[in-house]
């Protein structure tokens, strides 16, 4: 296995996915939901997001051509995504509601995607994937995507204890400024994308 593509593939997504960035809006996300419900969104939203990586990893490239779809849209799509999420945690203080069918939504939309497997990560794994040419590089983007995702798991896992130190009023406050920061997160993807969309009109 190329140690040094392990290393760069991982660091590369540990920047963008910011497993311990997340946990803040990780628990926003999930507001007053029992401990054994909050532990299973971890590992859904971890699942979610390493099947999705992979999937573009693979088949990126064929997907994003077939559908005719540039990555400044898959940008701006995010961002749209994360913005109306983040409206949602600013007015509600949560995103749906405690049932049992909204907590596997809010695993796959938006903790799964595009938090985790947002366009940053997957423009990322396509371009590795791309660029890798014998066994061992693969083995070792395989190998990297794996372990960012065990660390996300990890991370988002035992951020159960920091919730059950909050109270509900700590949590109804952190839901607030997640809403927040998903809100700049949302209007820095728009901005990029557009800049990206207006560069390919003027080329």
């Amino acid at each position: 296995m190329e140690v040094a593509l392990f290393g760069s593939v991982f660091v590369t997504l540990f920047v963008i996915m910011d497993p311990f960035g997340i946990i803040p809006v990780f628990l926003g996300a999930v507001g007053k939901r029992s401990s054994s419900e909050v532990k299973r969104l971890a590992w859904q939203a971890a699942l979610t997001s390493l099947v999705l990586i992979t999937l573009f990893a693979l088949f990126g490239d064929w997907i994003l051509d077939y559908l005719n779809i540039s990555l400044p849209a898959l940008r701006v799509a995010g961002g749209l995504l994360l913005l109306l999420v983040s409206l949602q945690l600013l007015t509600s203080g949560t995103v749906g509601s405690v049932k049992t069918d909204d907590a596997a939504n809010i695993a796959l939309v938006p903790l799964g995607t595009p938090l985790l497997a947002g366009p940053g990560a997957i423009v990322a794994a396509i371009l590795f994937v791309r660029e890798a040419s014998i066994p061992a590089e693969y083995v070792a983007i395989a190998a990297a995507i794996v372990s960012i995702h065990l660390t996300i798991w990890l991370a988002l896992r035992f951020s159960t204890g920091i919730l059950a130190l909050l109270r509900p009023a700590g949590v109804t406050v952190l839901s607030r400024v997640a809403g927040l920061l998903l809100a700049a997160i949302a209007v820095q993807l728009l901005a990029d994308g557009i800049y990206e969309f207006i560069i390919s009109w003027q080329e």
